[in-house]
């Protein structure tokens, strides 16, 4: 690969957003999912695996090592830093294989050591994928669960709460984009809140599963080494002794159907959410709500008046990349020529930019939910136009009295829209057809109190239950 130097590049400014512009927002998933966490990983399963085989005794003859030992080995991954990397990475330009650079530089480490003796035992019968496919594992694991999930949790709680807080307050729906059966503001955000939490508690549920079994899943290297040890139950133990859930039955990589769901899984949690700012923009424009706390930025350039919704338009965006990165993911990495090819191994490297976009919307989405108001007043105005969405509500009254044998409730629908359809519809002119109809008093006077902010059903008892 050829490589040429320009004033920026030398620079080192970065190529993508995700390293520049937003660093700021994605940096912690550096910790999980950066090619430098993929060696420090990679380097946590060498250890692991030495000191598994010494403890569960796998390898006759192979001695124990001593609590200082294992701790000086360990802190080898604890203290895994810059100096590391760049250690790895002049290894690697002379091996031009990057896990046989953790397992060279992980030989040095230990020369000269009380450790010296087992540097045999370091990536003794593993295949590449045995540590690869570890590691990734632990990777996604700690950038779901330690930053994606937090993150994306506390957006979903947030909306959840701004539906309690506008439980009551009445809003015309718009089916179609066209003024419907009102509800309120704080149920339709429940709704997406309940979306959201589904996605969630199935991105929790996700099984993390690991293999180690050597190179084509067959344990031929470790049965032959050591004839009399149960590999098949030293990989179980060690798998799940890094907390992932053992995978028996592979071919030389692990099959990566877990990624494929869990990628699936997020990408639909990015899309619920994407919904939600296409919504929230569109109550934005409809005045609904204020974005008072939102003063300080510059809307436009030339206009003064303007505070644009930027951070959702930025959120939809990003969604859209994520869910376009995590679809490829899922849908590549379960297919693999025969016993394995090296086209998961190039796709695995973009997750991190695939976590990057959505935990960057997710933090614009909170930050731009953060600066809203509701105008309560412009909703009731909204509703006070239009009348005839209680031509529902009056219809389903008269098709009640009709079934109870009430006279002169005749084809209601029809009725209804020859009032209604393509014509606005005030307060006056619909009491006054309600007062014509012929209704039981009850039914009458009920229908005479109705208003279109309070016909909203269950809604405020819906919005509750998120």
């Amino acid at each position: 690969m050829t490589t040429s130097s320009t004033p920026l590049a030398d620079a080192g400014y970065a190529l993508g957003p995700l390293d520049g512009r937003y660093r700021g927002a994605v940096a912690p998933l550096v910790e999980h999912l950066s090619e430098a966490a993929l060696n420090r990983e990679r380097l946590r399963v060498e250890v692991e695996w030495l000191l598994h085989l010494t403890t569960t005794g796998a390898v006759p003859g192979a001695r124990r090592p001593g609590d200082d030992e294992a701790e000086h080995l360990r802190g080898l991954v604890a203290g895994f830093g810059p100096q590391a990397v760049a250690e790895m990475a002049e290894i690697e330009r002379e091996t031009v294989h990057d896990v046989k650079a953790v397992e060279v530089w992980l030989r040095r480490q230990m020369a000269g050591t009380a450790s010296a003796d087992l540097t045999e035992l370091v990536h003794f019968c593993l295949t590449s994928e045995d540590v690869n496919n570890l590691s990734y594992a632990l990777m996604v694991q700690g950038a779901v669960h330690r930053t994606w999930l937090p993150a994306a949790r506390a957006l979903q709680v947030q909306l959840a709460g701004m539906a309690h807080d506008a439980a009551d307050a009445p809003m015309l729906a718009r089916t179609h984009g066209q003024p419907a059966t009102p509800t309120t503001l704080g149920k339709e955000l429940a709704v997406t809140a309940a979306r959201l939490d589904r996605q969630l508690r199935r991105v929790e549920r996700t099984e993390v599963l690991g293999k180690l079994n050597g190179a084509t899943g067959t344990y031929a290297a470790h049965a032959v080494a050591v004839p009399t040890t149960d590999w098949a139950g030293v990989s179980r133990t060690f798998v799940e002794g890094l907390g992932l859930v053992w995978n028996p039955l592979t071919t030389q990589i692990e099959s990566h159907d877990w990624q494929a769901e869990l990628y699936s899984d997020v990408a639909r949690f990015n899309r619920v959410l994407h919904d939600l700012c296409t919504d929230v923009w569109s109550y934005i424009s409809l005045g609904y709500f204020a974005q008072v706390r939102g003063m300080g930025t510059v809307g436009s350039s030339t206009m003064p008046h303007k505070v644009n919704p930027i951070r959702f338009e930025n959120a939809e965006a990003n969604l859209e990349v994520s869910s376009a990165l995590l679809d490829v993911l899922a849908s590549t990495l379960v297919t693999s020529r025969l016993q394995r090819d090296l086209t998961d191994s190039s796709m695995q490297r973009n997750a991190g930019t695939a976590f990057g976009h959505s935990l960057l919307a997710v933090e614009n989405v909170r930050k731009g939910l953060a600066g809203l108001d509701v105008d309560e007043a412009a909703m009731a105005r909204d509703l006070d136009a239009n009348w005839e969405v209680l031509g529902e509500a009056v219809q389903s009254v008269m098709r009640a009295a009709s079934v109870a044998g009430v006279a002169g409730m005749d084809d209601p629908y029809s009725r209804l829209k020859e009032l209604t359809r393509g014509r606005r519809v005030d307060a006056e002119g619909m009491r006054t057809f309600v007062a014509g109809l012929g209704l039981p008093d009850e039914a009458r006077d009920r229908l005479l109190a109705l208003t279109p902010a309070g016909y909203t059903g269950l809604a405020a008892e819906l919005a509750r239950t998120v």
